[in-house]
Parts: structure tokens; C-alpha cells; sequence
């Protein structure tokens, strides 16, 4: 009888060894945009679904929004350290200083595509931008299109245009452009702009035409210069110890879904996210104006000075090639542009 049972048990304990898991991982992810903007509808929600369906639905993912508990611009990067959630999508900029190497793209004049923008941060990003992404696993790098000068009541042409006006800015490198050119930046989060253009606290702001949109901007905006001199990097990162926690079919999941198969997707995103907001300044008979190529070139050799001390600055922050980064961003762009 003992035999018997002895054979039993051993049976029952075989057919648990045996049995598929069906132990279920749920992923906190964050981002700082609304659940309408494509970043949320195109990007995130596609890329959780890719995950959990090549998974097999072993992994299932709570997603976080601006606007909800989780959802702070100035704290996606340190969510994800802390382990507060498991993966992030952040701007660089918010808080500043926190990735000195990556932000030297947003100088101006470097690049006003996307796309080109996108590719030209990941092949950078094992070689010299590495170091700023430490304890996490970088899923993607990516930058939206040229950025352009949005005002409430004052339309900008020209470089004697700028002067006074007060300028909503994303970055130290856009204040410093801004403040050359006779602006006064002002640093707000990107969901703090309508309210402070309503109040006359700012005259406008600079970004791409999405945010425009997606922030309902064109209500208290009017007139568009499309400048085209900036971009603004973000980053997609993971707990790196979450990662490394998860089993290797996950994990090549996720890597399947993120890298250069994930960053060449951006171009297509924001011609389209950016078509959205210039349809609806159009409809609403904005006046959207076009950076003539002569006052471009008086921008460009006005900012020289401007780029030179920012990456200057940047070398004595610690970055001690921040030239040679800035020179192979600006080489890669150019070879992408021919």
C-alpha cells in the first residue's frame, strides 16, 4: 500500500513538472501623452499587443497615460529606475541635464525629419550614447519633426521678429537658440502651454505641428512659422533587472518588437501625426508661414556662436567628446539627406 501510494505521489508530482505554466506577467508601462494621441494609439497600444500575442498572452500590460497616477513627464525616466513601472516612454529634455550626449541633437539646423533623426539616434546609441542609459534597457531612441515657432498674436518672419517674444522651450538647447535670437524661453511641461498662451504668460511655443493638435493648441494660436530648426529627442526604456528577470522567450519578444525594426517606424508616425495639426490650422485659417532660405542662413550663422558654446558647455559638464558626437550626428544626417 505504501509502495502504492509512494507511486502516486511521485505520478502527481511528475505531471506538475510536466504542465505548461500558466503563471501570467503584467508590465506596468507609462507615458506622459494623452490616449488619443498616436503616440499612445500607433505606438504604445500596437506594441503591447505584439508583445503579449507573441508571448503567447503570457505577458499583459497595464498602460499608464499623461494624466493619469504615473503619467508625469518629469518622471518617466526615474519610474522605471525605481521600479515603480516596468517600462517608460519619456521626452529627454524633462527634467534637464539628465542626458547631456543624447541632447546634442536638438541643436539647430541639424535635422527637421523624423525619421532620419530616429535611425541617426540608434546608430549612435551603442557607441556613444550608451553611458546615459545606465541600469536600463533601451527599447527605441526616436526624435519628431522640424519644430516650428507657433504664436498667439504676433506673426514671425524674421530673426527682428523673435525679439521679446516669450517662448515656451523643451530643452537647454532650444532656450539657448531662443535667447540668441532675441526670445525670452520660458520652460513648461507640454500639457501646461494652453493654459499659460490663454493667459498671455507666454506669446507662443515652439514645437512640431502634432503636440499643436494634440493639445488643442490651435484654439489660442494663429499664426505658424515653419522654421524647421529643431527636434527633440525621446526615449522608450525598461527596468533592466525586470528584463533580465523574464524568461528568454519574453525577452526576444520584446526585443523583436523594439530596436531598428521599432525606430524605423517614427518617420511614417509623425508625417502623419503632424499632418493632423497642420490640416486643422489650415481649417481654422491660421497663417502658416515658410522660413525663406535667406533668413535661414542669417539664422544659422547667428546660432554658429550659440551651437559652439552649448557643446563646449557640454565637454566641460563631462562629456568629453561631445564634439566628436555632435560632428557624427551631423555627418549621418547629412548622408541621410543625400
Amino acid at each position: 500500500m505504501k509502495n502504492v501510494l509512494k507511486l502516486s505521489v511521485l505520478a502527481s508530482v511528475s505531471l506538475l513538472l510536466a504542465a505548461p505554466s500558466s503563471a501570467q506577467t503584467t508590465l506596468k508601462l507609462s507615458h506622459f501623452l494623452p490616449s488619443v494621441h498616436g503616440i499612445h494609439t500607433d505606438f504604445i497600444v500596437p506594441w503591447t499587443k505584439q508583445v503579449t500575442q507573441c508571448t503567447g498572452g503570457e505577458v499583459q500590460f497595464e498602460i499608464y497615460p499623461g494624466g493619469t497616477q504615473l503619467g508625469n513627464v518629469a518622471k518617466q525616466q526615474e519610474q522605471v529606475l525605481a521600479g515603480v513601472v516596468d517600462i517608460a516612454h519619456g521626452l529627454h529634455g524633462i527634467p534637464r541635464g539628465r542626458f547631456p550626449r543624447t541632447s546634442l541633437i536638438e541643436l539647430p539646423f541639424l535635422t527637421r525629419d523624423a525619421g532620419d533623426a530616429s535611425e541617426t539616434l540608434w546608430e549612435l546609441y551603442p557607441e556613444y550614447l550608451a553611458p546615459e542609459y545606465q541600469n536600463l534597457k533601451v527599447l527605441a531612441l526616436h526624435a519628431h519633426n522640424g519644430g516650428l515657432i507657433h504664436t498667439s498674436e504676433k506673426k514671425v518672419e524674421t530673426m527682428e521678429d523673435m525679439v521679446g517674444l516669450r517662448l515656451r522651450t523643451p530643452s537647454p538647447a532650444i532656450s539657448a537658440a531662443l535667447t540668441a535670437l532675441g526670445a525670452t524661453p520660458q520652460g513648461l511641461p507640454p500639457g501646461a502651454v494652453y493654459e499659460n498662451i490663454q493667459k498671455h504668460v507666454i506669446d507662443g511655443t515652439v514645437f512640431p505641428w502634432d503636440p499643436v493638435k494634440s493639445f488643442g493648441l490651435n484654439e489660442v494660436l494663429k499664426y505658424h512659422l515653419d522654421a524647421g530648426f529643431y527636434t527633440v529627442p525621446f526615449f522608450f526604456v525598461m527596468n533592466q533587472s525586470k528584463y533580465d528577470s523574464l524568461p528568454a522567450n519574453v525577452q526576444t519578444c520584446i526585443d523583436d518588437a523594439s530596436g531598428a525594426s521599432l525606430v524605423a517606424k517614427f518617420g511614417d508616425w509623425w508625417d502623419k501625426w503632424d499632418a493632423a495639426g497642420r490640416k486643422e490650422a489650415v481649417e481654422a485659417n491660421h497663417v502658416i508661414t515658410e522660413l525663406t532660405d535667406a533668413e535661414r542662413k542669417r539664422w544659422r550663422e547667428t546660432l554658429q556662436p550659440t551651437i559652439d558654446a552649448y557643446i563646449e558647455q557640454t565637454t566641460e559638464q563631462g562629456v568629453e567628446n561631445a564634439r566628436e558626437i555632435y560632428e557624427r550626428m551631423a555627418e549621418l544626417l547629412a548622408e541621410k539627406r543625400q
